[in-house]
């Protein structure tokens, strides 16, 4: 059931009836209609999978108790790393086991040892990366002495299971999002009217943008060969806008349909496109993921502290973690690899914190410069997602060599398609109303809201129905 589905814009004003209307009484009964919405729209997708969910919930649970009560270290330390080895396990059996036989039978042969590998014929549990990390922090949490253990199985259940980011997150932290179902919500006007805002800014993003772009990314990827230089870069253009009004879309969906229900969810992007350098792009790009690589890995791991080498690694290993945990291919890893190699310069240059603030321009030459250094992020960032599209790394060296060799400047037709001049002109819209929105949570709120909503809407019934492209890219994460 995706959130841009028939049966989603009917699931959805159901439960938010039932949970205002029924089951508003105490937030016990609030926690446990969520939960049951929340598993229904789970098991929408595969309930056999349903299994794996509350297992994982029921884990994490119990081992954070256990973890707690524990008297002797070596108890706490036992708890501790079995949670974390079968949270790991599942991941890796259902996410990267097929990816580690494939390699390895592929090196084998490579030495003239002809093998085989014994592949798994089973589908990725949808949002098995977002929930696993939702148990993890928490386990780890308890571990470091952070937060206590959650005694009330309902609320941690809720915690892991909750609908609007079960699937494709944000990943939520237990001291954020568990303080808020544990107490009774109330209905809020106001917050319920910014969530439909957001709602409908995320479908316009999904539907309008990246659905839109989709069509003409797909086109060129998968025909790049015959594509000149401007072809290519506007590929890479559109897959750029493609993903990141995906992926945004759906965390503007998730948060704004959660303020629905009185929940506040962590901001996941703050206008990444913008950055000036691909330190600053990484804390608005993503931000719940690359949150948790910094807290969980990156700081335990020395940080920006020690020796320079020790730092290099340090960055390459969060990188490479990131880029994997995308999903088991090597050009993922390569992404991380590429993304790891922008930062590291800032680094060593300890110029990683230098854009911290919103990006303000004024007419003098600062601005000039500033200007500059966001459309070279933002090139450098689309050279990157290259290989996140490409299928292989040599497909991806390929695309890109094509780009400089070709040097042919002129328009192509697509096939099946239009010249993708009116595209241009709608993203180039988008980025206007986003630079004027940028220190804003989301451009429809505010001044003539009902208008802007009204706008988006009549664009999300005309141009949505342009693409055949309906799935989210991170739902395979």
């Amino acid at each position: 059931m995706f959130f841009n589905s028939f049966a989603f814009a009917l699931f959805l004003p159901i439960v938010f009836l039932l949970y205002w209307f029924i089951f508003n009484k105490t937030k016990s009964t609030q926690n446990a209609l969520l939960i049951v919405a929340s598993y229904y729209f789970y098991s929408c997708w595969d309930w056999r999978f349903l299994f794996l969910l509350v297992f994982s919930t029921f884990l994490d649970y119990y081992t954070g108790i256990r973890i707690e009560k524990a008297k002797k270290e070596s108890f706490r330390k036992f708890w501790f790393w079995l949670s974390i080895s079968l949270n790991l396990g599942f991941l890796g059996i259902f996410k990267y086991y097929n990816f580690f036989a494939s390699s390895f039978a592929e090196l084998l042969n490579g030495f003239g040892l002809h093998s085989s590998p014994l592949l798994l014929n089973v589908v990725l549990p949808v949002g098995i990366s977002f929930y696993t990390f939702h148990g993890l922090s928490y386990v780890i949490d308890i571990y470091l002495k952070r937060i206590k253990a959650e005694y009330n199985f309902v609320d941690y259940s809720l915690f892991v299971s909750y609908f609007p980011l079960l699937v494709a997150g944000p990943i939520e932290r237990a001291t954020h999002l568990l303080p808020q179902v544990k107490v009774k919500r109330e209905f809020d006007f106001a917050k319920a009217k910014e969530g439909v805002c957001q709602i409908i800014w995320g479908l316009f993003k999904k539907v309008v943008i990246a659905d839109t772009c989709a069509t003409y990314a797909n086109a060129i990827f998968d025909h790049y060969q015959s594509m000149n230089s401007l072809s290519l870069i506007l590929g890479a253009f559109y897959f750029s806008f493609q993903i990141y009004g995906d992926f945004s879309g759906y965390s503007d969906m998730a948060l704004g349909m959660s303020k629905l229900f009185g929940i506040d969810l962590l901001r996941n992007f703050n206008y990444p496109y913008f950055s000036r350098d691909i330190a600053e792009f990484w804390r608005r790009w993503h931000i719940s993921l690359s949150s948790w690589f910094r807290d969980y890995v990156y700081i335990p791991l020395g940080g920006s502290k020690g020796s320079k080498a020790k730092q290099v690694r340090n960055v390459f290993v969060i990188f490479l973690l990131s880029g994997f945990w995308h999903g088991a291919n090597w050009t993922f890893l390569a992404w991380g690899f590429i993304n790891a190699l922008y930062f590291l310069p800032l680094l060593l240059l300890q110029k990683n914190r230098s854009n911290i603030e919103t990006v303000q321009l004024q007419w003098n030459f600062s601005s000039l410069k500033i200007v500059l250094s966001i459309v070279s992020t933002f090139s450098i960032t689309c050279l990157a997602w290259i290989f996140f599209r490409a299928k292989s790394i040599a497909i991806a060296f390929d695309y890109i060599t094509r780009i400089f060799t070709d040097r042919k400047f002129v328009s192509q037709y697509l096939e099946n398609e239009r010249y993708s001049y009116e595209l241009l002109l709608l993203v180039f819209a988008f980025i206007v109303v986003e630079w004027n929105s940028r220190t804003t949570i989301e451009p429809i709120s505010g001044k003539y809201s009902w208008l802007k909503l009204a706008l988006c809407i009549a664009a999300i019934i005309t141009l949505g129905t342009y693409s055949d492209y309906k799935e989210f890219i991170y739902f395979q994460f």
